[in-house]
C-alpha cells in the first residue's frame, strides 16, 4: 500500500549548481529540492510524495498556487519529486522512520477526473480473488533490488490508458474498472475492449479461472498519447485464481498466443536486475513503442520467474513524461 506521507530519514545532501538557495537531498529513492542548510543528513523529515494533495490550511498556503498538490518539478536544473517538511507540523509524540501520518495531517491523493466512457455502472466492489493493478515506484524498492540483484528480469513499456481486468471464475464473466466490476453497457470502453477481443468466449473456451489484467489505451483516455484511432487492450498479467498467484512470464507470452492478445511493448526479456535507483530513472526515458514522437510514461520491471512477496515487479516513470503531461 502506498504511503503518500511518512516519516523519512535524509540520506544525502548535495549543492545543485549555480544554486545559492537550495541544494537537493535524497530521500528513499527520490531527489527532492530542499532550502539550503535546511535539512542534514541523518534529520528526520515528514516526507510527502508526488499525487499527495493538502488539506487547505495556513500552513500549506503557499502551496495553493498548484492547488494543494505535489507535482513532480524542475528547479534551477534539478528534477524534485515529492517536498519535505520539519516535523514540527505534526502534533508532538515519538516518530519512527517509515512510520505512515497522511491521515494525522489530512492528505488526500489526486485522482484524476474519469471520462464518461470509462464510468460505468457498478455490479460490485473489485474482487478480492484478485491482486488490484498497482504497481510500486522504484523509489521506494531499495531493499528489494538489493535482496534480488543478479535476477532475469523482463523490461516492458508502461503505458499511459486506464487498468482494465477480465476474469473467469467458476464459469462468471467479469469486466472490472480499476475499482470495480460492472454491469455490461455497450456503451462502456471497458466492456467494448471485452467484445472486441472477444475475451468472454476465449475465457470459456480456455477453460480456468483466470484474471487477464492490461491498459486500455486509445481515443478518449488519457488525451490519446499514442494518437491511435480507437481503443486497444495490451495485456500484461494473467492472474491464476486457483493457485493464487501471477503466471510466470513464458506463461503469459504462451498464453497471450493462444487467447490471441497483444501484449504490451517487450523491451527486453533478459535484463539483469541491478539495485540503482537513478539509473531505472534513466531507463524509464524515451520514446513509446506505439508512436516514436510521444514520450513514454516509464517501464515496468518484473522477475521473469515469479517469486513470492514483495518485489515481484515495479514501475520507473520517466521524469520527462511527468514534466510534460503531469504527475499520475
Amino acid at each position: 500500500m502506498r504511503k503518500l506521507v511518512s516519516i523519512q530519514e535524509v540520506l544525502d545532501v548535495q549543492p545543485i549548481e549555480g544554486a545559492d538557495a537550495i541544494e537537493v537531498a535524497r530521500v528513499l529513492g527520490w531527489s527532492v529540492v530542499i532550502k539550503k542548510g535546511e535539512f542534514a543528513v541523518g534529520d528526520k523529515v515528514v516526507y510527502a510524495e508526488i499525487d499527495s494533495v493538502f488539506p487547505e490550511k495556513e500552513e500549506f498556503e503557499f502551496l495553493r498556487r498548484g492547488k494543494f498538490r505535489i507535482k513532480t518539478m524542475k528547479l534551477r536544473g534539478q528534477v524534485s519529486q515529492g517536498i519535505c517538511f520539519p516535523l514540527s507540523i505534526l502534533p508532538e509524540g515519538d516518530y519512527e522512520v517509515d512510520q505512515e501520518v497522511t491521515d494525522l495531517i489530512g492528505v488526500t491523493k489526486y485522482e484524476p477526473k474519469i471520462p464518461a466512457c470509462l464510468v460505468g455502472v457498478k455490479k460490485g466492489d473489485f474482487p478480492s480473488f484478485i491482486p488490484k493493478t498497482d504497481e510500486t515506484r522504484v523509489q521506494v524498492r531499495q531493499r528489494q533490488l538489493t535482496d534480488n540483484k543478479g535476477a532475469v528480469c523482463v523490461i516492458t513499456e508502461k503505458l499511459d490508458g486506464t487498468s482494465t481486468t477480465f476474469f473467469q471464475r467458476e464459469g462468471e464473466f467479469g469486466v472490472c474498472s480499476r475499482n470495480m466490476v460492472l454491469l455490461e453497457d455497450e456503451d462502456n470502453t471497458y466492456w467494448k475492449m471485452a467484445k472486441k477481443y472477444d475475451v468472454q468466449e476465449k475465457l470459456r473456451l480456455f477453460g480456468r479461472n483466470i484474471a487477464l489484467q492490461g491498459e486500455t489505451i486509445g481515443v478518449g483516455i488519457q488525451s490519446n498519447k499514442y494518437k491511435l484511432e480507437d481503443n486497444q487492450f495490451f495485456l500484461f498479467n494473467i492472474y491464476d485464481i486457483d493457485a493464487g498467484g501471477y503466471v510466470d512470464y513464458d506463461e503469459l507470452v504462451l498464453f497471450a498466443k493462444i487467447l490471441e492478445l497483444p501484449l504490451v511493448p517487450i523491451l527486453d526479456d533478459n535484463f539483469i536486475l541491478h539495485d540503482d535507483i537513478d539509473q531505472y530513472v534513466e531507463e524509464a526515458k524515451g520514446f513509446s513503442v506505439l508512436n516514436k514522437k510521444t514520450k513514454r510514461e516509464g517501464v515496468v520491471i518484473k522477475l521473469k520467474e515469479h517469486m513470492p512477496g514483495e518485489g515481484y515487479s515495479f514501475k520507473a516513470i520517466s521524469p520527462d513524461f511527468l514534466l510534460k503531461f503531469g504527475d499520475e
